[in-house]
């Protein structure tokens, strides 16, 4: 489960309906520490995210610190333990948004806001699920039945994409 959170680059593919690009920008040092991702995100309402996020902290296979900034800004914490076969997975996301659309109606609009992260993260969960399910098949016959994550919202997104590292056209 660690590495496929922390694979930063390969979050469109198996979480296109968030993470419409993402890219290393800086490598950072031993472990990964100080690497500079940049990413292109969204949820279902029809706005755009663009924010980096530095990796502060890797105790791998135990726990990732992020910094963010851009259109949010703030810190983020995985911590991963083992419970038997499972694994408990928490993310502490302690951010605000610096995108001027959403610090201007933050306000009256708040429950709409939480309402998008919900169906983000929700998304996420599902497209995880699947992901694991595909990582643990034992050949293509057992990977096939796997479905395709759920996509982006608004096609117009996907146009965007062009050119990018997530659409070879």
């Amino acid at each position: 489960m660690y590495d496929v959170i922390t694979d930063a680059e390969d979050l469109p593919r198996w979480w296109p309906s968030v993470y419409l690009d993402a890219r290393v920008v800086e490598p950072g040092g031993e472990g990964g520490i100080g690497r500079v991702v940049t990413l292109h995100t969204k949820g279902f309402l029809p706005y755009t995210l663009r924010w980096d996020f530095r990796v502060l902290e890797v105790l791998k296979p135990d726990r990732l610190a992020l910094e963010a900034r851009g259109d949010f800004v703030g810190r983020g914490v995985w911590d991963f333990r083992a419970n038997g076969t499972d694994v408990d997975v928490t993310f502490d996301w302690r951010v605000r948004a610096e995108k001027p659309l959403l610090r201007a109606f933050s306000g009256i609009l708040k429950p709409v806001f939480s309402a998008n992260h919900r169906w983000a993260m929700d998304r996420g969960l599902e497209s995880l699920r699947l992901e694991l399910r595909r990582r643990r098949a034992r050949d293509n016959a057992d990977r096939s039945p796997v479905p395709a994550p759920p996509g982006p919202t608004f096609p117009h997104n996907l146009r965007r994409r062009r050119g990018t590292l997530n659409d070879p056209a």
